[in-house]
């Protein structure tokens, strides 16, 4: 980039929300930005960097003298769990507690000229860090912020007002669950075609005007006017009409994704050894699938914090068993609610010769696995674009947030997907994983699904979509004074 000195270089303070779905894709990011001449700040919470710690090993973040890590407080009681705090206490509590630590932070890296860090010159947020705004109109400097969900999820995220003036949320009481409510047609969204309530990101589900995640989202959306710029992680051809949509409500929209491509094409080999996994990976599961046959597979895996009941982890179980059909489950130490994880022991013993099971696992290079058939998932963002970028088709079992609608746009919209009941039953387990391997419905999902990733690729590739935001947001944005 023809940076000439220290204070030359841009610098780009990176702070994801602390959940692990959201500092991946952030950690993505810095990459990308570190190979296009950034001096990289990455900022975890203490609670997760000791987490990451622990599962990378003790020198795993001493980073690179121009790709380093920082931490701040999360505001919350220390704690040694291994699993993902409790989201509406870590909404309220970083909310509330962080932009002082945040705005000390800056104020130390910018008096440490002396060690070769050039000062802070932009920030790079995620989009439920909006806090950071304020130490951005402090320092002066650009800030954007970026929402990690679909381009689909986040503009339901901005509908929560609307949603509020017209009376149609919060719920008046929890019948309104079960009474076919949540089927109400919402036809007012533009850029939204035949959405119903229940496809809008769940934190509407709420009897209770003072949800604390609801209000909070509501908070974090209104910061998005004083933003530089919003980035998401999806590209034009996916999510065109509703990127035209959030395009007319915000002035700087920039999807940039899918960043894990992005990311593969940097040359520097040193950055690989930077990984975000806050759980330790078994990459056992890599060897296995290598003695597997191409598309044989289903891969398993309900992401970082859905949580299920002992009665639904064993239908899921034994729709497993009965599917006949070799499959690798990822289930972490707190996937069931309140208890450990314990399978049926017919079941492990039933499915010893077919079946692996692992706790956390490198799932970009799953998904790239040619053994790899098809994906049970519960529809998180990241899982879907790394899912639809392998080629790989789903089935959908959304547990919260936009994951409602991400299974939506994967099943109507792009071709890709099969819904599973909220109701989980062994009989529709077994349908549908038989459907996915070797029915014609799955063939359908996986030719559409090679058609995305092609797509993916041209967005990354050179002169793609993804590549021409990508420079003006440095350009425009990040480098400017």
């Amino acid at each position: 980039m023809g940076f000439t000195g220290m204070d030359d270089k841009p610098h780009a303070v990176c702070i994801p929300y602390p959940a692990q779905g959201h500092i991946n894709p952030m950690m993505k990011l810095a990459k990308v930005l570190h190979y296009r001449g950034f001096h990289i700040t990455f900022v975890h919470t203490e609670f997760n960097h000791k987490r990451l710690l622990k599962s990378r090993g003790p020198n795993s973040l001493d980073g690179f003298p121009d790709f380093r890590f920082e931490t701040i407080p999360d505001g919350l009681p220390l704690s040694d769990a291994d699993a993902t705090q409790d989201l509406p206490s870590l909404c309220e509590s970083t909310s509330k507690t962080c932009l002082k630590p945040f705005c000390n932070l800056i104020s130390k890296l910018n008096d440490l000229l002396s060690s070769n860090i050039p000062p802070v010159s932009c920030i790079v947020a995620d989009g439920c860090m909006s806090f950071t705004v304020k130490a951005a109109e402090k320092f002066g400097i650009p800030e954007v912020l970026f929402w990690t969900p679909s381009a689909c999820g986040f503009l339901g995220h901005t509908q929560y007002s609307r949603l509020v003036e017209r009376g149609l949320i919060p719920l008046k009481d929890v019948s309104y669950l079960t009474n076919g409510y949540l089927d109400t047609t919402i036809d007012w969204i533009p850029g939204m075609k035949d959405i119903r309530l229940r496809d809008l990101p769940s934190f509407i589900r709420t009897t209770d005007s003072k949800d604390i995640i609801l209000n909070f989202l509501m908070s974090e959306v209104e910061a998005l006017d004083k933003a530089s710029a919003i980035i998401l992680n999806t590209f034009d051809a996916l999510e065109q009409e509703v990127l035209e949509t959030l395009s007319a409500m915000y002035p700087r929209v920039f999807s940039v994704g899918p960043l894990h491509l992005m990311v593969n094409q940097i040359s520097d080999e040193s950055l690989k050894s930077i990984g975000s996994n806050l759980w330790k990976e078994e990459y056992e599961c890599m060897e296995w699938l290598n003695t597997k046959q191409t598309n044989s597979v289903v891969y398993v895996n309900f992401g970082s914090i859905t949580v299920m009941t002992p009665q639904q982890l064993t239908e899921f179980a034994r729709g497993l068993a009965n599917s006949q059909k070799p499959f690798l489950w990822i289930i972490r130490p707190d996937l069931v609610t309140g208890e450990n994880a314990i399978l049926p022991a017919e079941f492990l013993h039933e499915t010893k010769e077919r079946g692996m099971l692992a706790s956390w696992c490198p799932q970009e290079q799953v998904l790239n696995h040619a053994a790899i058939g098809g994906f049970l998932t519960h529809s998180g963002w990241n899982s879907t674009l790394e899912s639809l970028s392998g080629g790989v088709p789903l089935i959908c079992w959304p547990f919260f947030a936009e994951q409602q609608m991400n299974c939506l746009y994967s099943c109507r919209e792009w071709g890709i997907g099969m819904e599973i009941d909220s109701d989980v039953k062994r009989v529709e387990v077994e349908k549908l994983v038989r459907d996915l391997m070797e029915g014609g419905k799955g063939k359908e999902m996986k030719e559409k699904a090679m058609e995305w990733k092609r797509k993916a690729e041209v967005a990354t590739g050179p002169d793609g979509s993804s590549q021409l935001h990508l420079d003006k947001l440095v350009n425009e944005v990040l480098l400017s004074k």
